[in-house]
């Protein structure tokens, strides 16, 4: 059996519907019955808890061949480093107690540092307690930047009439679609041919930068002069502050930019086969941007 946190997430409904085709049994763990009805009628047993809670993961973990380890983002948390904190020292302590043998953990590129990622640090803090677990076999996903993150270029481009954000236009970025992280984490959960304490970077198709963004939603929305236009910290904060994120968050993600910006947040290995995944930044545009900027439903 295998137990999955953020079972309802972009990344983790892909990792236990996965595992499920493989005929194995999953745990799904969400926060309610409701969220969790289509893993259900897969066939997945539900298990109500929330992240923070250390006794109640224990028991979900308990019985548990592998655990899928991730902490779901609470963008509207008035300290975002305690909300990550709370999750981290619950996951660990829920493993050790459970004696899980494998976890498979989502990180981030840039989870090497310490400190000034933004909320990359507290995946680096993830990983170092999942380390200190005597008898767990941890493997860490450091995945790219999310082709997910820009979605919100719809709103800034019907606002401005550009793509537009914090980061250089020209910064090239490993940039991933959350389908394949999942498809990833299932596949290394089937193998478990994983022990000690290792990461692994996942890198998409190909690196690319917010220029590029630009061109290939503006190809796609019938806008082929669409640019891109990098905009100071304290409009983008002002801009994230609208949108109901917290100040925390807020300052964390500018610092996250800012350490993208200057190479000290940057992919470790050289892509490779085994660290690139299939989905085009053209293809994620075609199925999940143009749909939302055109107003029509996204195909599940």
């Amino acid at each position: 059996m295998y137990a999955i946190t953020g079972a309802t997430g972009n990344s983790g409904h892909i990792v236990a519907e996965r595992l499920l085709k493989a005929g194995k049994k999953v745990r799904a763990i969400g926060r309610s019955a409701e969220r969790l009805q289509n893993l259900t009628a897969l066939g997945a047993e539900p298990c109500i808890c929330t992240l923070e809670d250390r006794a109640a993961l224990a028991k979900a973990f308990a019985g548990a061949e592998a655990v899928y380890a991730m902490v779901p983002p609470d963008m509207a948390a008035e300290d975002y480093r305690r909300h990550q904190d709370l999750i981290t020292d619950a996951l660990a302590a829920a493993l050790a107690a459970a004696k899980v043998k494998h976890v498979v953990s989502l990180s981030s590129f840039g989870a090497d540092k310490a400190e000034g990622t933004g909320p990359v640090a507290g995946l680096h803090l993830l990983e170092e307690k999942l380390n200190a677990i005597a008898g767990l076999n941890s493997l860490h996903l450091r995945a790219g930047y999310f082709m997910e993150n820009t979605l919100a270029q719809i709103g800034i481009i019907k606002e401005l009439g550009v793509a537009a954000g914090p980061l250089r236009g020209e910064l090239e970025l490993p940039m991933i679609a959350t389908k394949d992280i999942g498809a990833a984490a299932a596949e290394r959960l089937l193998r478990l041919d994983f022990s000690g304490s290792r990461t692994q970077e996942l890198l998409g198709q190909r690196n690319i930068s917010m220029a590029e963004v630009a061109g290939v939603i503006g190809r796609a929305i019938g806008r082929p002069h669409l640019g891109y236009s990098r905009l100071p910290n304290n409009q983008v904060q002002a801009a994230f502050l609208q949108m109901g994120m917290s100040q925390s968050i807020t300052d964390l993600m500018l610092e996250m930019c800012d350490a993208l910006n200057t190479g000290h947040m940057a992919a470790l290995e050289k892509r490779t086969p085994e660290n690139s995944t299939p989905t085009w930044y053209e293809t994620f545009v075609k199925s999940d941007i143009v749909p939302r900027f055109m107003g029509k439903p996204v195909a599940a």
